[in-house]
């Protein structure tokens, strides 16, 4: 359970995500933090996928969630 890093460096994709959402730009980012402009997006991207496959599985456990099963049988 740790944390998705850049590259293996010591800067999480949570922190460069982080700075976008603050409103700062990615040259902004990029003279603050040693990172290439690929790197960015890439965080952004993985960002999204997460984003996505936390989504996905909230969908898959309500649909676990039917009435009839939480009332104990068949209709």
């Amino acid at each position: 359970g740790g944390k998705a890093c850049i590259r293996g460096m010591r800067v999480t994709v949570g922190m460069a995500v982080s700075q976008i959402g603050a409103g700062h730009s990615i040259d902004e980012i990029l003279a603050d933090i040693y990172l290439e402009r690929k790197d960015i997006m890439q965080a952004l991207r993985y960002a999204a996928w997460q984003d996505t496959r936390a989504a996905y599985a909230s969908i898959d456990a309500k649909s676990f969630s039917s009435p009839l099963l939480n009332a104990g049988g068949a209709p």
